[in-house]
């Protein structure tokens, strides 16, 4: 795990060195001024040489100044560091997530990689710019403090040894109890994203049926849980200071009974004993000593709290995407004809029974195929194989006459076309939507496919035509426009195969029925697959597939299936008596 993430400092690796550089500097320089205050106290002060304090303050303030200077390079260096180790890791994740299948990204839900990217990031390079400066700063104090400490004074350095050893058992014993709770509050993180999510995306549903208290509720309990899980945890953390504190002061005590006893004693044998600096520089050191541990005990919190975070960024980037380009790629689609062999399909290895069982198909490319089927008979799942959202798990699929695994992925899925069931329109012009499909469309291939589309009307009637803005999620048009709008931006990729996932459901009859006209008129040697729920809306296709349980339950022209296939004739019987 800290391999993976070591690999996102990248670019910052200079920064993170200087930062800890610098760091050092700054800890020499203040183990270093004790040393010449205690020489400033009893060789200047005492003694009354006035020459000597002057110079003794002359290189305090030099020290000072190298202090300051060294501690405003680290702090600018850690800065660096671990701002742009969070960029490298944002980008990391985001970019491993474009590269995820269908699979892939089942594994992760939307609230939970929002989280990974915003929260457990933050927590991450919080941690890391605290471990560049703090985790070389407290060791380095420590160490030359005990040292300078240990030059006045060797028998006192016992005190300092009989410290660490509590503070370092202490300090295991928080970190092991709090770690799990830290590690189930970020999980819950991805809750609260989901349900403010949800609530945001159905807000106008969530009105129409007056749920606000219900949503409130909701909330209520997941933050809750949250403030729950933290208090828990907190209450953990907390008990580091007065340990610490109890530590600090009881050396600072020791520290003071035997130092003034040494003192008293010098007054019979000055070899023995001590002077007021030296004392002096004892308390200051083993402040600085103690305070070292503090800090340090502070960045284990630190890497406990960011640790859970840790393990859930690691788990992202350590998936790997189960779709790969294979080597020596085919780059050329020659045509739009789709054939499955013995095809079967289930969503994970763990599944009970797979979604399609033993497909066989052969389309001819420029037909216009129409499928229907119920409720969860795969319809989707069907399509979705052909452009390679998923791999099959059994058989293969042909596109062009050759393996659909054989191909180059952006090659594959430029040339297949797909309107999903969920139309999504992205913020920013018509204009810009549209160009999803080709970056380069001019205006007049714009303006062609939205009337292959049925959409140049439409978009007319705006105010600003083609450029006007579209809201998040595309609220300020209607579900029928919304669905005309992805159309046209399917068609402007100019594709060998078109699939249109029931993306005509929220369109009336007529334009339905002009739509499909224009599409087998304008477009007769693309491959198009209709998923309807409508026998209207296929039965001028030239072959239809009749889904049942994931299997084919028929496969012919309309007039045959009439004739022959009783799940057709049924639901053709249905609709129609329902309109009448």
């Amino acid at each position: 795990m800290i391999k993976r993430l070591a690999r996102c400092i990248r670019e910052y690796k200079l920064a993170s060195i200087l930062a800890p550089l610098f760091i050092l500097g700054e800890a020499a320089m203040e183990v270093l001024i004790p040393t010449l205050m205690a020489d400033l106290i009893d060789y200047g002060i005492e003694l009354g040489d006035m020459d000597f304090v002057l110079l003794a303050a002359g290189k305090l303030l030099i020290c000072a100044l190298v202090s300051l200077a060294c501690g405003f390079a680290s702090a600018y260096f850690a800065a660096k560091a671990g701002t742009g180790f969070g960029a490298n890791l944002r980008h990391d994740i985001f970019y491993r997530v474009q590269d995820f299948s269908f699979s892939n990204i089942d594994k992760f839900s939307t609230s939970s990689l929002v989280t990974r990217l915003t929260t457990d990031v933050t927590n991450v390079q919080s941690a890391y710019m605290m471990i560049i400066r703090g985790a070389i700063r407290s060791p380095a104090l420590l160490i030359f403090s005990i040292i300078m400490a240990a030059r006045i004074r060797p028998s006192m350095c016992i005190i300092y040894l009989c410290a660490v050893p509590v503070l370092g058992v202490c300090i295991y014993f928080l970190m092991s109890r709090t770690h799990p709770i830290m590690e189930k509050v970020f999980k819950t993180y991805d809750k609260l994203n989901r349900v403010v999510a949800e609530n945001l995306h159905g807000i106008r549903v969530v009105k129409s049926f007056v749920r606000e208290e219900h949503e409130k509720d909701k909330f209520n309990s997941v933050s809750d849980e949250i403030y729950q899980g933290f208090v828990k945890g907190e209450k953990r953390i907390i008990l580091n200071q007065p340990i610490m504190m109890g530590v600090v002061y009881g050396c600072l005590l020791l520290v003071s009974w035997f130092g003034a006893r040494a003192i008293v004693a010098s007054g019979n044998n000055p070899d023995l004993g001590m002077t007021t600096g030296q004392l002096t520089s004892m308390f200051t050191y083993t402040i600085q000593i103690l305070s070292a541990l503090m800090m340090l005990s502070m960045i284990f919190m630190m890497i406990v709290i960011s640790r859970a975070s840790m393990e859930r960024i690691d788990e992202v980037l350590r998936e790997e995407p189960d779709l790969h380009s294979p080597e020596n790629a085919l780059t050329q689609v020659p045509d739009g004809s789709v054939k499955f062999e013995d095809v079967s399909f289930r969503y994970s290895k763990s599944a009970e029974r797979d979604a399609l069982s033993h497909i066989d198909l052969d389309i001819h490319s420029g037909e216009t195929i129409g499928i229907l089927g119920g409720t969860g008979s795969a319809k989707s799942t069907l399509v979705q194989l052909i452009p390679r959202l998923y791999d099959v798990t059994e058989g293969r699929i042909l596109v062009g006459g050759h393996d659909v695994r054989d191909y180059d992925l952006k090659t594959l899925r430029d040339n297949v076309a797909m309107v999903l069931q969920k139309n999504v329109l992205f913020s920013g012009t018509i204009r810009e939507n549209l160009r999803w499909g080709n970056a380069d469309a001019t205006d007049e291939e714009i303006v062609r496919v939205c009337r292959l589309a049925q959409a140049d009307g439409f978009i007319r009637s705006f105010p600003d035509g083609y450029n006007t803005k579209i809201e998040q999620g595309g609220t300020n048009v209607s579900g029928g426009q919304k669905q005309r709008l992805c159309i046209a931006r399917a068609l402007l990729k100019n594709p060998k195969i078109l699939i249109l996932d029931d993306s005509t459901s929220a369109v009336d009859m007529h334009t339905d029925a002009l739509l499909r006209q224009a599409l087998r008129s304008e477009l007769p040697h693309v491959t198009k697959l209709i998923i309807a729920q409508r026998v209207a809306s296929v039965e001028d296709a030239d072959r239809v597939i009749v889904l049942d349980g994931g299997q084919i339950a028929g496969f012919d022209t309309p007039e045959e299936l009439m004739k022959t296939n009783a799940i057709y004739r049924e639901v053709a019987a249905s609709q129609k008596k329902g309109g009448e």
